[in-house]
């Protein structure tokens, strides 16, 4: 300013030495201010975020490593577990083939006896009839003879041996 009133112009590529100085003092100050109360907050909001950044991975990776041990964990309860229930599975399979055996078992006895028990029974039907049938055929063969001799076969002892005679005689015939 002092220089356009004397009539020196000013070179614009050359500074002028009071702006020079009061430039320097200003950013002197300026860099004091912010290396003493900026740069220090800067600092320390800059620490606490890579703090909280480096706290969430291990964070996470302690996570992982928890969840990782879990999974392990379930996969071993799982497979023991599977195998908890096939043996369960064989065991109820066994089971059922022996409970299944036992009952054929006890229907194959029970038919036995069923078919012992109906052959007995017939085996005392077959007696009963062929008596029966013998009483009968005895008394028709007495009535028979009596009309073919001609006398009377009334007697009681005579007429057995005559019947039991006659049935003989009729076997030995079928046999042949």
């Amino acid at each position: 300013m002092n220089l356009a009133a004397e009539g020196v112009e000013h070179h614009p590529l050359v500074p002028i030495w009071q702006e020079l100085v009061v430039g320097t003092i200003a950013f002197a100050l300026l860099c004091f201010v912010l290396m003493k109360f900026v740069m220090p907050r800067m600092e320390a909001m800059y620490q606490a975020r890579v703090d909280a950044i480096e706290g969430g991975l291990k964070r996470a990776e302690a996570a992982q490593a928890e969840a990782n041990q879990l999974l392990e964990q379930y996969r071993a309860q799982l497979a023991e577990v599977r195998t908890e229930a096939a043996k369960i599975r064989d065991d109820a399979r066994a089971d059922a083939e022996s409970i299944r055996t036992e009952i054929l078992a006890k229907a194959r006895e029970e038919s036995d006896r069923i078919i012992a028990a109906g052959r007995d029974s017939l085996a005392v039907e077959r007696q009963t009839i062929v008596r029966e049938l013998r009483a009968e055929v005895g008394g028709l063969a007495v009535d028979l003879a009596s009309r073919i001799v001609g006398e009377s076969l009334a007697d009681e002892a005579r007429r057995k041996g005559t019947v039991e005679r006659f049935l003989t005689d009729l076997e030995s015939a079928g046999a042949r």
